[in-house]
């Protein structure tokens, strides 16, 4: 036992223990959303004996053993006992109370790989299987979820709920994908992930440019899914990308929290814990030429830059030629077309941007009026960056622009 305060440990290891309980859960009864309810109801169960009996000496074990324990229970109320042991390829027990717990304490590692690609399935639209994916493996709550978004709680609610439902709905079995999907899908994990971490470290709109909490659950989602499928090179890139911008996040604001550009931090800010860990996932994803490992490998030149002047931009500009090759897309493009810009001109990179078609993309006008700056046409990148600043939704984005646009007056 502990004199540690019981609410707070509750907190604190349902946090760090809810997604492998939910992901044991859910192979057991089939079913996500059951799954996290049966959860859920152990953490109330926790909050309303720990303050009278004591906090466990192993907390994490208590809820676990708890949890699946109701889950048997719901089971032989449903008369579903016999065929779920059947699926786990059991006989049944000749004892009257089996410790069903104790056989399944061999499968945490497979079940959270079985959640991730459940909450990621296709069959989510995108902003249902990031909001499922936070809630279930992130353990972050409604509210997190809505604050870290900016979109109203309700809202996120909704899409988790639709969520569960429509997995429930198209009997979408919670079991690793078969051979022939496994590709697909894994990208489609590895889209969510980033997704997440993308929105954590740039902001889509709202009053700070970076969001930490977001990358941190996306780096820690990334981190697991790295220990569960440590055969796959992309996993491996994602983790690799992560670590690496993460790096940079001491040196990306000022003290008033205005964003500071890559050419104008700070490199010794940089964390170089989260570099060496970068570096070494790059290592453990080998050569293969996929979009992460690919991405990683363009961060990696910067992270080996000690100063901007020192930036491989022509090697970055080689490998963001094999990136549109192998994932081609106009934000690819566009940011080539940057790193050509630094390697051979603004004039050579100017023409790369205007061939771009990106509608709404308040970067696009952005890195158009930098070249046209550096080409000494300044009426021109003056209107670009008011242009970048119309359109974006981030407050602090907003600022950079104009500042931008106001320093061409002079």
């Amino acid at each position: 036992m502990t004199a540690t305060d019981p609410s707070h440990v509750v907190a604190t290891v349902w946090r760090m223990e809810s997604a492998r309980i939910v992901a044991t859960l859910a192979r057991l009864v089939g079913d996500v959303g059951l799954a996290e309810e049966l959860a859920q109801d152990t953490m109330v169960i926790a909050l309303e004996q720990w303050p009278v009996a004591g906090v466990p000496e192993h907390p994490a074990s208590w809820l676990t053993a708890t949890a699946k324990h109701r889950a048997v229970d719901l089971l032989r109320r449903q008369g579903r006992y016999r065929e779920k042991l059947a699926e786990l390829g059991r006989t049944t027990p000749q004892v009257t109370d089996p410790d069903l717990a104790a056989e399944l304490d061999d499968y945490v590692g497979d079940d959270l790989l079985r959640l991730i690609f459940t909450t990621c399935h296709p069959v989510l639209p995108t902003e249902s299987r990031v909001a499922l994916t936070l809630r279930l493996l992130g353990g972050l709550s409604t509210d997190e979820i809505a604050r870290a978004y900016l979109v109203p709680e309700p809202t996120v609610g909704k899409r988790i709920t639709r969520a569960k439902r429509t997995l429930a709905e198209k009997r979408v079995p919670i079991e690793l994908p078969p051979p022939a999907e496994a590709a697909d899908r894994l990208a489609s994990v590895l889209q969510v992930i980033y997704l997440i971490f993308n929105e954590g470290y740039a902001a889509t709109a709202g009053e700070d440019w970076m969001r930490p909490a977001l990358c941190t659950e996306a780096l820690r989602l990334g981190r697991v899914l790295a220990g569960l499928a440590p055969d796959e090179p992309e996993v491996h890139g994602l983790v690799a990308l992560m670590e690496l911008q993460a790096s940079r996040t001491p040196a990306r604001t000022g003290a008033d929290g205005a964003p500071v550009l890559l050419q104008d931090q700070d490199r010794r800010r940089w964390d170089r814990l989260l570099i060496r860990r970068g570096l070494t996932a790059l290592d453990r994803a080998g050569s293969t030429l996929g979009p992460y490992v690919l991405q990683a490998s363009i961060a990696a030149c910067h992270a080996r830059a000690s100063t901007p002047a020192d930036t491989d931009w022509e090697r970055i500009a080689a490998l963001y030629e094999v990136l549109a090759y192998v994932a081609p897309s106009p934000v690819v493009e566009l940011n080539r077309a940057v790193a050509v810009g630094h390697a051979y001109g603004p004039a050579r990179a100017l023409a790369i941007v205007d061939a771009v078609d990106l509608p709404g993309y308040p970067l696009l006008p952005a890195v158009r009026g930098d070249l046209l700056a550096k080409l000494d046409r300044a009426a021109e990148a003056r209107a670009e960056f008011l242009r970048a600043a119309a359109m974006t939704r981030n407050s602090r984005e907003r600022d950079l622009f104009t500042a931008r646009a106001a320093a061409l007056l002079a």
